[in-house]
């Protein structure tokens, strides 16, 4: 019965660990981090004209913000440093999710946003975590690491938004 409760314990830790090393590859973190870019700056650009007073200046930094981070991603790829290919417009799950925001107006388009705004960046803080730590590309480690604690301010910022 020790036998196998060890025999189990080592089998799990062992899980754990090849998970917690498991990565992802490059040309899908770009995809991925390219395509959530665009979504970020034509959702804000939808709601900042006619946000209410929390909701515009989040909605502003986040167009500044991710099309300055934009151009890094870019510049990384056309550099050659990063092999990968830029996505040039959204697929078709984050183009509902535009498509949604563009039918909603006033308190229900805000709320709306404010939850997208939430959900994206803790999946953003997730994906960035997890390739600065274990991705194989050394450029686009550091620039991971260098955008992460950007991406936790505006997770932070969108969580006081709701």
């Amino acid at each position: 019965m020790i036998r196998l409760a060890l025999t189990l314990a080592g089998g799990t830790l062992f899980s754990v660990t090849a998970f917690a090393q498991s990565t992802v590859p490059t040309a899908e973190f770009v995809k991925k981090v390219a395509i959530s870019y665009m979504l970020e700056i034509q959702s804000s650009e939808l709601v900042a004209s006619n946000a209410d007073e929390d909701t515009k200046p989040f909605a502003e930094k986040m167009i500044k913000d991710h099309s300055e981070t934009s151009k890094e991603l870019k510049g990384l790829v056309q550099s050659g440093k990063v092999k990968a290919e830029l996505p040039t417009s959204l697929d078709a799950e984050h183009q509902k999710k535009l498509d949604d925001l563009k039918n909603l107006s006033g308190k229900a388009l805000d709320s709306a946003y404010d939850k997208m705004q939430v959900d994206a960046h803790r999946e953003a803080v997730d994906l960035f975590t997890k390739y600065s730590q274990t991705g194989d590309n050394a450029d686009l480690k550091r620039w991971g690491a260098k955008t992460l604690p950007h991406l936790k301010e505006h997770l932070s910022m969108a969580e006081k938004l709701r």
